[in-house]
């Protein structure tokens, strides 16, 4: 496979030990459970793409973007609790971005279409919080606090019609960045 190839599929490496010891697991796509694989994560590298990873099998639970680069320690640079026990591949996407936020569950109240990042929904579109989404194009982020903090969501094309249904403890969202890292 040429270096394009490899860089259009994205590839991390989990390590069992803190600074890239013990044994590893590469993965370069979609991994819903990696507890047969390894027993622990506490160190990645992510040599090419980006992705999401969470603390629960299938994608559930807190969730970490990472990007191109090492992480010697994730758990305490990222303030993680719990090891990586699934991961998620983001694709590279090419044009605009688009999604449609609600401030209620179920496409419910106010609604507003967006296509630029957003640091803080009250201070926009005077909404409380956002509750569900349609996302039309791109891959975004979504972050429980203004100002892109807190806890996060990855969200990809598709309907979001309650953000429970996803693992999240938290179903309201108060800032959303596009994903637009050379992924």
């Amino acid at each position: 496979m040429t270096n394009t190839g490899m860089n259009m599929r994205g590839k991390i490496t989990f390590y069992e030990e803190k600074n890239f010891q013990g044994r590893s697991y590469e993965c370069t796509n979609d991994c819903s459970d990696m507890s047969s694989s390894l027993s622990r994560s506490q160190s990645c590298r992510v040599e090419s793409g980006c992705f999401m990873v969470y603390d629960r099998n299938n994608y559930m639970g807190n969730q970490y973007f990472m990007k191109r680069g090492e992480y010697s320690d994730y758990m305490s640079m990222m303030g993680m609790r719990d090891c990586i026990k699934s991961c998620r591949m983001i694709p590279m996407h090419r044009g605009q971005f688009r999604m449609k936020i609600y401030e209620r569950e179920n496409f419910g109240g106010q609604s507003h279409e967006m296509m630029e990042d957003c640091d803080n929904v009250m201070d926009r579109y005077r909404m409380n919080e956002c509750q569900s989404c349609n996302v039309m194009d791109g891959h975004w982020l979504m972050y429980e606090q203004p100002q892109f903090r807190g806890k996060m969501m990855y969200m990809r094309p598709g309907e979001y019609r309650n953000f429970r249904d996803m693992g999240m403890s938290s179903q309201r969202f108060m800032s959303m960045r596009r994903i637009t890292d050379s992924c």
